[in-house]
Formats: C-alpha cells, sequence, structure tokens
C-alpha cells in the first residue's frame, strides 16, 4: 500500500494528478475494512448494527457544518451556488426533511432511541474526536484542502453499492424504508465529486498544492478508517467498549 507522501513531488499532469487521487481511495477507502467485509457479509449482530448507525450519525450531522465552513471561506458566488447544495441535502428545506433525517430514521428504524442518536453522548471517544478533526480541518486548512477531503466521495457509490444489497439481503429485519437514506446519495456523491474533482484539477496547478490536496484525501480517508477500527475495537470480540458508550444489552 502507498503512502502517497512524495506523490506530487516532481509535479503531476491533470490526468494522473486524478490518477493519484483514485488510487488513494483504491487503496485507503473503508470498503477494504474488516467492519465493513463483516457488516456486507451478514456477520454483524444487531447490536453491532445499531453501534455503527449510532456512532456514523456524529459524522452525518457535522457534514454539513463543515460544509457550511467551506462556504464561508469561498470568495466565488458561483462556488457557494454549487456548494450550498451539499447543505440543503443534509439539512433539508426545514433541517429535518433531508439526509440527517433519513440517517436518523435509519437509527431508529434498528431500534435504537431517537434522542439517544441524536444526542451523540452515547457514542465512541474516538468517533467524537475523528469527527471534531475533520470540521476542525475543513475550518483551519485552505479552501483547497478542504475540498480536497471531500473527494472521498468519488467512492461512496461503491460502498454503497456494496453496502446495501447486502443489508436486504442478510439482515431480515432491514428494510428498504430504513435504508432511505442511500436512496439518493450515489448521485448527490456523484455530482459533488465532479465538481469538486474539477475544482482541485483546475486550482492545484503546481507540486505542493498537488501534495496538499493528496494529503487532505488521505487524511479524510483515515477519519473514516479510524471510526471503523473504533467501532471493531468496541464491539469486536475483544468487546472493549469505553465508559459512557453505546451498550447493545443494556438496549435488548
Amino acid at each position: 500500500m502507498s503512502d502517497f507522501h512524495d506523490a506530487a513531488k516532481n509535479g503531476l499532469n491533470q490526468l494522473q494528478f486524478e490518477a493519484v487521487l483514485r488510487q488513494v481511495g483504491a487503496e485507503r477507502y473503508h470498503n477494504l475494512h474488516p467492519f465493513h467485509h463483516q457488516m456486507t457479509q451478514g456477520a454483524l449482530t444487531k447490536g453491532q448494527m445499531q453501534a455503527w448507525a449510532l456512532n456514523r450519525y456524529c459524522y452525518q450531522s457535522v457534514i454539513p457544518r463543515k460544509d457550511a465552513m467551506i462556504l464561508a471561506r469561498a470568495e466565488d458566488p458561483a462556488f457557494r451556488a454549487e456548494w450550498r447544495k451539499r447543505i440543503e441535502d443534509h439539512d433539508g428545506a426545514d433541517g429535518w426533511n433531508g439526509g440527517i433525517a433519513r440517517w436518523l430514521k435509519l437509527a431508529t428504524g434498528l431500534g435504537l432511541p431517537a434522542q439517544d442518536v441524536i444526542g451523540e453522548r452515547l457514542a465512541l471517544p474516538a468517533t467524537r474526536f475523528a469527527v471534531g478533526a475533520y470540521l476542525s480541518f475543513c475550518t483551519n486548512r485552505t479552501l483547497l484542502e478542504a475540498v480536497g477531503s471531500s473527494l472521498t466521495e468519488l467512492f461512496s457509490p461503491v460502498i454503497i453499492a456494496e453496502r446495501v444489497p447486502a443489508m436486504l439481503a442478510k439482515y431480515d429485519y432491514v428494510t428498504e424504508d430504513i435504508l432511505a437514506y442511500f436512496k439518493p446519495r450515489p448521485e448527490q456523491a456523484s455530482r459533488d465529486s465532479d465538481f469538486a474533482l474539477a475544482y482541485v484539477l483546475a486550482h492545484a496547478d503546481n507540486p505542493e498544492r498537488q501534495q496538499s490536496v493528496i494529503d487532505a484525501l488521505v487524511f479524510k480517508c483515515d477519519i473514516l478508517w479510524a471510526m471503523l477500527d473504533a467501532l471493531k475495537h468496541a464491539y469486536g470480540e475483544a468487546g472493549h467498549i469505553p465508559p459512557g458508550a453505546f451498550r447493545p444489552e443494556e438496549r435488548g
């Protein structure tokens, strides 16, 4: 597996640059993680599925906030007009009829109380730290790096295509209605990643900027990987659930 640390040291043309970005996903996206494989194999308990949905809500809920930080730093009105679609996708027209609400429906459909999910207090500390690090990154790094970190959406349709059919086929308590979050996501992710990719290809016009985008995408892949690492550590065979975190046996 590549570390991509010096991938752009000699400069890349646009085709080479895009190829490196796609290779990051091929080697480091979290569809390669053992926890995801367990999910698609039908090997997770309902409690593990609940833990995944509850913890992933923390990530879903921060997406429009990090996108708002990106918007606040963008001077180009055309960029802002395109980027704000992401916030609309997740918040909806009134804050509770978009992607976040659909993820809450997934979590409650798995048997979790809505207030426990929304409150996030039962999420793993590692989840909260990872999500906070992502928000901080998009707030404090350059606009180009923040956009680059969003390029995991290039690979999102792949993991959805693996996850949704497997969940429907292998977990009898999972229904299409519960998984409504995923229905619009491939189209939204393709739209968003096309725009973000075009942006970084146009604006990463020297080796340093190209490397900053590559590093940003690696960082984002690490965030998503770390979240699954934490789930596997806490809810796998070892069962190292930290104090105060969700405990499946307490929810039935």
